[in-house]
């Protein structure tokens, strides 16, 4: 009887699409995801290696790209291992399975009785390597579903700290970024978009250039080397008319703004009984959180050459097929006219700017055929134009009993949608697409359903509870874009739920840890909870200084993580140290589970206690790193992290598990410190002030 295969296996059957041998005995792994610094190819290649019974020194991950490889959609949402992994997993198994039955056949002995060890196959007194069987082992067939993967008593790496592969170059400064590439006949290019304003007219002979570019509200150049490029692009950009509207919100209101609507509305969960005869008390807070930009290290970037028709890429995009049936549809041409090679840029969890920069250098190489063109944002053009995580403002209320116990639980939230990412919602969902003289959208950022959602991720709250309710609202016309950003609205809403926990906790006299211990009755929870408490240990007893906690199992269905928070609030809120428990299933790299976990920790730590984007009426005020701040080194919390490994179960994704438990157990700790609570995030000094004063 075959196995049901994977998703992404079923989607990608093909088996030569993952796994390739060579004469040599070198295997090529090719994956849909990509390496965004989250160390997933070093994870994969453990899993592959495993399975196939051969050395990591004897694998090669391969890039990802539109001509060679299976079409994973996007590396988002903390998916790889669990989706992709197992995809793979099960293709290379059956790949051993292949190439141990031609093993068996050449040897003349029984396929059970073949062991490998480093792609060579021994059965009886004869040897044989993958490499020698290579050319007789079909690879290119569908995967039958017929090979069962191993045990967890079987493997080798899984589980163990294999150092990340792509780390040594990186170390050693050797060339691997987008921005490193350098291919023969190279040229630069320049976009021209100051914020807030529309192009109105341009004249292209106030700069010497290879080309000035201009396509309706679209205007760029091309020139010889970046300094070129940057000098004729700012001359452009002060020699243009430029038209300027107040489109943007009140930056002071936006819970108004987005409560305003339209809104299209959901009922994400009503369960349990409304009965309110053991309710005591009631208790309501609302919760706020602003614009986040991603902050990329550095801005994003492409190189493109157009060749007669056909348009070749180089991208640090999230989803190279996405990104190329959304170019093609941009151009008009068949998707099978753009090829989309992946290559290593600034790391971004969420949809920032390497899409929008990848269609940008197509524009600007149209003009410049069989010339690449090498395409580079600026540092404002990052922070300005990428697609910003959404504000969100949400109403929380629960009706207690004498215990203080929550018996009725209601949830009502306000967002913009958080996937505009290319191809959502039917739209190519890039930035140039939108200024073209025959302009193809914008559309509003959706959300996807349940249980993965949007802004209504973590929405429901994993506590026992008699009755729920949880509703939501995503704002339908807005001017400012949305789209992916780490955890996507999980970060609100944990940070709103977990915040309240406290709240009635408090309300009840108890203690915040045994409150929640009372309301979970997954056991995996309570683990993560204890241990985190017992990681964090006692709270020291210090003026100004207060501990808090936070937890939430991400998505409702995978990892766990609980955080202690220490908190020093003096003359401002400083995050001394964050103590986290996290419980992914089967660890795959446990160092690369800490890795992505002490990140998750010190990024949320910045987006809770400094970032916010900033604007007036008609742009993005918060252009460099002093109007958007972000953590400084010298800021950072020590991060302690425990990992509980459960084999028996599936892998489940790291890398935004903290995110909402760690902004709650910070605003917590806030709490505790200085008996006020900030319900506003960022938690700043201005907002330590404002929640005194109210």
């Amino acid at each position: 009887m075959t196995a049901e295969p994977p998703p992404a296996l079923a989607a990608n059957p093909r088996l030569a699409d993952w796994v390739g041998v060579a004469a040599d005995g070198t295997v090529t792994v090719r994956v849909g995801k990509v390496e965004l610094g989250q160390g997933i190819l070093t994870a994969l290649a453990q899993i592959a290696a495993d399975e196939l019974d051969v050395s990591l020194e004897r694998l090669r991950m391969a890039p990802a790209g539109t001509d060679a490889g299976p079409d994973e959609g996007f590396t988002a949402g903390s998916m790889s291992v669990a989706m992709s992994g197992a995809a793979l997993r099960q293709a290379c198994a059956e790949v051993r399975a292949a190439f141990v039955a031609a093993a068996a056949r050449e040897l003349g002995v029984a396929p059970e009785d073949v062991t490998v060890v480093d792609g060579v196959c021994a059965g009886g007194p004869g040897r044989v390597t993958y490499g020698d069987l290579a050319a007789r082992v079909d690879l290119d067939r569908d995967a039958a579903g017929d090979a069962a993967p191993k045990p967890a008593g079987r493997l080798r790496l899984v589980g163990t700290d294999v150092p990340r592969l792509d780390l040594p170059d990186k170390v050693a400064g050797v060339p691997r970024f987008i921005h490193d590439l350098r291919l023969p006949g190279q040229l630069h290019g320049r976009v021209v978009r100051p914020p807030g304003a529309t192009l109105v007219d341009v004249d292209p002979d106030t700069v010497e250039v290879r080309a000035v570019v201009r396509d309706g509200g679209f205007l760029g150049v091309v020139a010889d080397d970046e300094h070129a490029a940057d000098t004729a692009a700012r001359r452009l950009a002060e020699s243009a008319r430029w038209k300027r509207e107040e489109t943007l919100p009140d930056e002071d209101d936006l819970p108004g703004y987005l409560r305003a609507g339209p809104t299209d509305d959901t009922v994400v969960d009503e369960s349990g009984r409304a009965d309110p005869a053991g309710v005591v008390r009631t208790l309501a807070a609302t919760f706020n959180k602003p614009y986040l930009a991603h902050a990329s290290m550095a801005p994003s970037c492409a190189v493109a050459r157009w060749d007669g028709g056909t348009a070749t890429v180089w991208t640090h995009s999230q989803g190279v097929h996405p990104l190329r049936r959304a170019i093609a549809s941009v151009l008009g041409l068949d998707a099978g006219a753009v090829t989309v090679h992946h290559v290593e840029g600034a790391g971004c969890y969420g949809h920032n700017g390497a899409d929008d920069a990848a269609l940008d250098a197509v524009l600007l190489a149209r003009a410049v055929p069989g010339r690449p063109v090498m395409l580079r944002w600026s540092r404002a053009d990052e922070l300005a134009w990428a697609p910003f995580g959404s504000a969100m403002s949400i109403d929380v209320a629960a009706g207690v009993d004498a215990s203080g116990s929550v018996v009725t639980w209601s949830y009502e939230l306000w967002s913009q949608g958080f996937a505009s990412r290319p191809g959502f919602a039917g739209n190519p969902g890039l930035l140039a697409a939108r200024q073209l003289e025959r302009p193809v959208g914008p559309v509003p950022a959706v959300d996807p359903s349940m249980p993965q959602g949007g802004s209504t991720r973590n929405s429901i709250p994993g506590y026992a509870f008699g009755h729920r309710s949880v509703r939501a609202h995503r704002l339908l016309r807005t001017p400012i874009r949305t789209s992916s950003m780490r955890s996507l609205g999980a970060y609100g809403n944990v940070f709103a739920i977990e915040s309240f926990l406290d709240e009635l906790a408090a309300a009840a006299g108890r203690d915040p840890l045994e409150y929640r211990l009372a309301h979970l009755t997954d056991p995996r929870g309570r683990a993560v909870l204890e241990a985190a408490a017992d990681l964090a240990g006692p709270p020291p007893r210090e003026e100004a200084v207060g501990h808090g906690i936070g937890y939430a199992r991400y998505k409702g269905s995978g990892a766990y993580c609980a955080v202690v928070a220490e908190v020093e609030a003096v003359r401002e809120v400083r995050v001394r140290r964050l103590a986290i428990a996290v419980d992914v299933g089967r660890v795959v790299n446990p160092d690369g589970v800490r890795n992505q976990i002490e990140g998750g920790a010190v990024q949320a730590t910045s987006w809770t206690v400094k970032e916010r984007v900033r604007f007036d009426r008609e742009r993005v005020t918060s252009t460099d790193w002093e109007s958007y701040p972000i953590l400084r080194f010298s800021e950072t919390p020590r991060v302690d992290v425990r990992i509980i490994d459960r084999p028996e179960e599936p892998s489940a994704g790291s890398g935004e598990a903290v995110h909402g438990p760690a902004a709650a157990a910070i605003g917590n700790a806030v709490a505790d410190a200085i008996g006020v609570r900030v319900r506003d995030l960022p938690i700043t000094r201005e907002q330590v002030a404002r929640a005194i004063d109210r």
